[in-house]
């Protein structure tokens, strides 16, 4: 027990070690710090590490990201001219990107001018995105929040005349002698007007911007159907996750010796009548699938198939059913025994037995089920998760009907076959290895539920390589456990290593080593589908991932109209699975890489997405109004209402006027349907 506890010890330390390196490899040269003066302007003050630079706004085209100062929203004041500096900026020739620059050096003060109209109810909400540099290295662009309120405003700031205003407008207009007019970016405002909860998408955008929003469901018929069907791939998937699981589940101890008893069971009953044992059996088997068929329609019916999707992301939600999965793993490690009721059971044994025909035969598929709920309930509640977030109703049925087939051919098959009961292996300790193994993999599964609640909130928690940290310890573990060098106190003793129980533990330590190499950005492609993207890892040496211009549609489409480039628009989600595996599988191989990095601006929008909009967007879909609250409800809106789908992921190619390219293209890793997709779509651009 000791040696034990040591050893748990040490690998925790280890996990702490890995962690602490990692994010000690975070560099932040660049400090901010954000006022409103007595002048009435909003100054952001940059203090610059020794060695790094911060490049000024409006640099051309071909080189580095350029300085921006945004104003999202504005109430009570009015932003005037360009955003500008408190000193020029140093001008040099920079051979990484062979062009002339310019760019700040130890500390730089940025300044937008602002014109109070209504003190009371001033408030502003901007961001400021630049980009850090030294002589060797560049970081990933950085954005920044800032937010004022009333009580922020120097006392002395009162609110200006309207000949003042005017004044203030000209002189602002050349408040920057060292930025010429022609490079100076106009700060982005929402009309100049306040945005009230009432707004809606026509309220919120520019003339441009509404064309954007426009539906071009017709237009996209006629290129054709989706490239590939991704939801009947996914109803493939989860048909065979289910009886995969339906297949685990039949191992436990809570399902395992109720083959034997029950087949027997009903043998007895009809021993005269060999043909009426099978009908019965073949009933009984028939039943189980109804009834795990029911429960996958009824759970999608009181939720409905879309809540479902959204309640997949939830935060509470994963929260939730990340504490019951480690519940149940504890369980299954021996700690305490989860069951239901003895006395639900109790009244269905006497139903069964006071009832005749298929209705008892029914009433004993139904005490099976709650009988095996303490094995069963942790696979059929990851599986019904994993099915609703398709977004339609047949997923959960198709998985609970996998589920069901896979735990019912056996009954079925052994009470044709009761000769084959003889070499039914006996309920013994091996059951109790099978329960412990599951509980493993129910510890590593709850990471993904409490990963997909940090991705969508943003709380970088759980980034990947402290995700994958967690799952090498718990994979070997495993390893150690089937090898005997773990036990626990209800566990047989195991007097040797059976070859089954080798190969197994030869899996799990082979698996744990394979995820070491992705603490320093491997990108794991095996398990893409369950870890946090690369994007959310402190320290990698990867450089192979793709990454999206922006995660903004407009911003995006404007940037694509600068460049002459057309858009790779792609809706995603932090919970989606498949998502994650067409950008490990299909976006990392150097010839897609090449198309969507050089020919396409890539705009990545996450539908789960669960930041707070700057104000509510009122809506009318279906004769019904809703409320936009969230960033993934808007991208969510765009996808159903301009391009009539909402499942993920879904790729469109779409030209500087948002119409489309090309058919639009689902889940498929193939990547050379993948080239050709995007081949068309920048043949289709140049013809236009």
């Amino acid at each position: 027990m000791l040696k034990n506890i040591r050893f748990l010890i040490f690998i925790a330390f280890c996990t702490v070690c890995i962690h602490t390196m990692a994010q000690t490899q975070i560099l932040e040269p660049i400090k901010w710090k954000f006022s409103i003066s007595e002048k009435g302007e909003i100054q952001a003050k940059a203090s610059i590490d020794k060695g790094w630079h911060l490049y000024d706004f409006g640099l051309p085209e071909g080189g580095p990201i350029s300085t921006e100062m945004r104003i999202v929203q504005i109430t009570g004041a009015k932003a005037v001219g360009k955003p500008f500096a408190n000193k020029k900026a140093t001008q040099a020739y920079d051979a990484s990107f062979d062009m002339q620059l310019r760019w700040f050096e130890k500390e730089v003060v940025l300044s937008q001018k602002i014109v109070l109209s209504d003190k009371d109810k001033f408030s502003v909400k901007g961001e400021m995105e630049f980009m850090a540099c030294d002589d060797e290295k560049c970081l990933p662009p950085e954005t920044v929040s800032f937010e004022f309120k009333k009580s922020d405003l120097p006392a002395s700031l009162m609110v200006e005349t309207k000949e003042a205003a005017e004044q203030n407008n000209e002189a602002a207009s050349t408040a920057n002698p060292h930025l010429p007019d022609s490079q100076s970016p106009e700060i982005l405002t929402e009309g100049d007007k306040e945005v009230s909860k009432d707004s809606s998408i026509e309220d919120v955008a520019t003339a441009d911007a509404k064309d954007l929003w426009t539906p071009v469901i017709e237009e996209l018929s006629q290129f054709g159907k989706t490239g590939f069907s991704g939801a009947q791939s996914s109803w493939w998937i989860i048909l065979l996750s289910g009886f995969i699981g339906g297949f685990i589940a039949l191992l436990t101890p809570c399902v395992w010796p109720m083959i034997p008893m029950t087949v027997s069971f009903f043998l007895k009953r009809s021993k005269s009548n060999r043909k009426k044992a099978i009908t019965d059996a073949l009933t009984y088997g028939m039943s189980i699938i109804v009834i795990y068929l029911a429960l996958g329609l009824l759970i999608t019916a009181v939720f409905g198939a879309s809540a479902l999707n959204d309640l997949s992301t939830s935060a509470l939600f994963n929260l939730i059913f990340f504490a019951l999965l480690v519940l149940f793993a504890v369980s299954f490690f021996g700690a305490f025994e989860l069951s239901l009721p003895a006395s639900w059971t109790t009244k269905l044994d006497s139903k069964a037995d006071s009832t005749t025909g298929l209705l008892s035969i029914f009433f004993m598929a139904f005490t099976l089920v709650l009988v095996s709920f303490s094995c069963t309930g942790p696979i059929v509640g990851t599986l019904l998760v994993e099915a609703a977030s398709m977004g339609n109703m047949i997923g959960p049925a198709i998985g609970m009907f996998g589920f069901a087939l896979a735990l019912s051919i056996p009954f079925a098959l052994f009470a044709i076959f009761p000769s084959w009961l003889q070499n039914l292996p006996k309920s013994g300790g091996w059951l109790n290895s099978v329960k412990v193994v599951l509980g493993f993999l129910e510890l590593a599964l709850a990471l993904k539920f409490l990963s997909v609640a940090d991705l969508a909130y943003g709380w970088r928690i759980l980034d990947r390589e402290t995700f994958l940290a967690l799952w090498i310890i718990i994979f070997a573990m495993l390893g150690f456990y089937l090898l005997g060098k773990i036990k626990f106190s209800h566990d047989s003793e195991l007097k040797y290593v059976s070859v089954p129980r080798l190969f197994l533990a030869m899996v799990s330590l082979s698996f744990a080593i394979y995820m070491v190499p992705g603490l320093w950005g491997a990108p794991l492609k095996a398990i893409s589908a369950f870890s946090p993207p690369l994007t959310t890892q402190d320290f990698s040496l990867y450089k192979g991932e793709v990454l999206p211009k922006t995660h903004d549609y407009e911003t995006g489409m404007a940037m694509a109209a600068k460049e002459n480039k057309p858009v790779l628009l792609d809706f995603t989600g932090y919970g989606c699975v498949n998502c994650r595996k067409m950008e490990a599988a299909v976006w990392t191989d150097p010839r897609v890489k090449q198309i969507i990095d050089n020919q396409y601006i890539l705009i990545s929008l996450y539908v789960d997405d669960k930041t707070k909009l700057p104000a509510e967007i009122q809506i009318e879909e279906f004769g019904k109004k809703r409320t936009l609250k969230t960033v993934g409800d808007k991208w969510s809106y765009l996808q159903r209402s301009k391009f009539g789908t909402n499942a993920q992921p879904f790729y469109l190619l779409l030209d500087n006027k948002a119409q489309p390219l090309n058919k639009s293209y689902a889940y498929k890793e193939d990547i050379e349907a993948y080239i050709q997709f995007l081949r068309e779509g920048i043949d289709n651009y140049n013809r236009r």
